[in-house]
C-alpha cells in the first residue's frame, strides 16, 4: 500500500459558486469583497449566471471530480478521505475545516483548482486557509500541494484535448487552424510579482503553451500559428491588465485572413463561468460574426490523467515531509514549483494579510 504518512485527508480548495439564482449577487460580493464595486456593477456581472438559470457549474464539476479522485485513490490502495472547501460559497472553507477536525484529522494535503503562481491563484487561497483555520479551534494542520501547471497528467490532458479539437475541423482547415491558448486575465502588476522572482504566471502559461504546440507538432507534422490571450478582464480601466482580450485578438486574425481558431483553454482546469460565457458565448459569437470557424477544446475536467495529479503530488509531497528523496513529476522546461512559498512570493496587492502554506506562514 502506497505511504501516505504524515496526511490523513486530502481538502479540495476551489472557488466556489452559487447555485440558486438568489445566490447570484451575494456570491459575487464575497467574491470583490473589499474592491469598492458597487452593487449595481455586480448585478450586471450577475446576469452571466442569469444565462444559465442562475448557477454556476463548478460546483457540479467539483463534485464529480472529487469522486473521481476517491475512486483513483481506491483503484490504487490509498485510504485517504477527501474533503472540500470553497474561498467564496458553500461549503466554505471554515465549514470543510471544522467537519475535519469534528472527524479526527490532524493533518490534511491541500489541492487548489487552481494550476498556476499569482496571488489570486495561490496567495490568495492560503490568505483563506489561514482565516478559516484561525477561526477554528483544533483545526488540523494543513499543507499546500505544490501548482500543477507543469505535471505531465494535466499537459498531457491539454494537448490531447488540442489535438483532438484540430482534428474535429473540416480537412481543408486543419493545417492553417489556428491555436489561439486562453487564460485568466490578471493586472499586469500582478503578473510582475508573481512568484519568488516575479513573472512567474505569464512564463508559466507560455510553458505550457510551448509544450503542448512542440508535442502537438510532433505528433501530426504540422506547426501552427498560436497566441496566448486572455479573458475575464475586471477591474478599473485605467489599471492595465494582461492584453489581448480574446475578442480583440479574434478580430485580428479574421482580418489577416485567417478561417479556422481552435480555443484551447489552458488557463482552467475545469468549464466554470469564465469558459462558458467568455469563450462558449462571447468569443463564439465574436467568431461567427467574423466568419471564423470556432472549436474550443475541452479543459482537464475529468481525463483520468488530471485525476491522477492529486494522487501524485499526495504521495509526492508525503515523501518529502517524511525526508525521503522526491524527482517532482514534471514536463517542459519550467522547474517544479516549490512545496513552500517563498517569503514575499505573489504578494497581496493591497494589504499584507497572514498565510498558510508558506516558509514565511505558522508552522
Amino acid at each position: 500500500m502506497p505511504n501516505v504518512d504524515p496526511f490523513d485527508a486530502i481538502l479540495v480548495v476551489s472557488f466556489g459558486g452559487p447555485e440558486r439564482p438568489e445566490d447570484v449577487v451575494p456570491f459575487l460580493e464575497n467574491v470583490t469583497h473589499g474592491k469598492g464595486i458597487p452593487r449595481e456593477r455586480l448585478e450586471v456581472v450577475g446576469q452571466h449566471y442569469f444565462g444559465f438559470g442562475g448557477r454556476s457549474p463548478l460546483n457540479d464539476i467539483n463534485r464529480a471530480f472529487i469522486a473521481a479522485v476517491r475512486g483513483d485513490l481506491r483503484n490504487h490502495r490509498i485510504d485517504l478521505p477527501v474533503y472540500w472547501g470553497n474561498r467564496n460559497w458553500d461549503p466554505t472553507l471554515t465549514d470543510a475545516l471544522t467537519q475535519m477536525r469534528d472527524d479526527g484529522i490532524t493533518r490534511a494535503a491541500c489541492f487548489i483548482t487552481s494550476a498556476y503562481s499569482s496571488y489570486s491563484g495561490c496567495r490568495q487561497y492560503r490568505e483563506n486557509l489561514f482565516a478559516a483555520a484561525a477561526a477554528i479551534d483544533g483545526a488540523p494542520k494543513l499543507d499546500r500541494l505544490r501548482a500543477y501547471f507543469n505535471h505531465p497528467g494535466f499537459v498531457e490532458s491539454c494537448i490531447s484535448a488540442t489535438r483532438d479539437c484540430v482534428d474535429e475541423l473540416a480537412p481543408n482547415m486543419r493545417n492553417d487552424a489556428h491555436i489561439v491558448f486562453v487564460t485568466h486575465s490578471i493586472p499586469t502588476e500582478m503578473n510582475e510579482t508573481s512568484g519568488p522572482a516575479g513573472g512567474a504566471y505569464l512564463a508559466q502559461h507560455q510553458s505550457v503553451v510551448d509544450e503542448i504546440i512542440d508535442t502537438v507538432s510532433e505528433r501530426t507534422g504540422r506547426l501552427h500559428q498560436h497566441s496566448l490571450v486572455f479573458c475575464s478582464r475586471s477591474g478599473a480601466p485605467s489599471t492595465p491588465w494582461l492584453e489581448p482580450d480574446i475578442n480583440d485578438h479574434l478580430e485580428d486574425l479574421a482580418g489577416d485572413g485567417v478561417r479556422a481558431v481552435v480555443v484551447v483553454p489552458i488557463g482552467f482546469v475545469a468549464d466554470h463561468m469564465e469558459v462558458i460565457y467568455d469563450l462558449d458565448t462571447e468569443a463564439q459569437a465574436t467568431a461567427d460574426r467574423l466568419g471564423l470557424t470556432m472549436r474550443r477544446a475541452r479543459t482537464a475536467g475529468l481525463d483520468p490523467r488530471f485525476v491522477a495529479v492529486v494522487r501524485d503530488l499526495v504521495l509526492e509531497r508525503a515523501a518529502a515531509e517524511r525526508g525521503e528523496p522526491v524527482e517532482p513529476k514534471v514536463v517542459g522546461t519550467a522547474p517544479a514549483v516549490a512545496d513552500r512559498c517563498a517569503v514575499g512570493c505573489c504578494p497581496n496587492p493591497r494589504q499584507e494579510l497572514p498565510t498558510l502554506c508558506g516558509v514565511d506562514a505558522p508552522a
